[in-house]
């Protein structure tokens, strides 16, 4: 496996407004239902197929985690107190690069704060 390296930050920006779009209009349903039934389908759709790329891509970024770690032999040789070579400290890099610049901690806060919203506005409005 040759060396991973991030991704730029325009897709993963991207890919970040997906999840929260995705996030607001399954949590928009609540509402969508009871003023404009009619585009409950069209909402829910949006919300389905952006989640659909949303997952597909975190699916990608994890595996490619792992795929590092287990094709470097990172955990191994970390217990054993290895010398890592260049190649392994750039994936090393490349790792933490990759948990630094992931909005996922963000996403999960915002997908938090809209279900409670959700729900609070589902139980004062109707």
């Amino acid at each position: 496996m040759k060396t991973p390296h991030t991704l730029p930050l325009p897709v993963i920006n991207l890919f970040f407004v997906i999840g929260v779009l995705s996030a607001v209009a399954f949590r928009a349903l609540i509402i969508v239902q009871h003023l404009m039934p009619a585009l409950f389908r069209p909402v829910w759709y949006a919300g389905l197929f952006g989640y659909i790329l949303f997952f597909a891509y975190r699916y990608v970024i994890t595996r490619r985690r792992r795929q590092a770690v287990e094709s470097f032999q990172l955990i191994e040789k970390l217990r054993g107190n290895a010398c890592l070579s260049d190649e392994d400290r750039e994936v090393v890099v490349y790792l933490l690069s990759s948990l630094v610049k992931s909005k996922e901690n963000l996403n999960y806060l915002i997908i938090f704060l809209l279900s409670i919203l959700a729900v609070a506005m589902d139980l004062l409005m109707f």
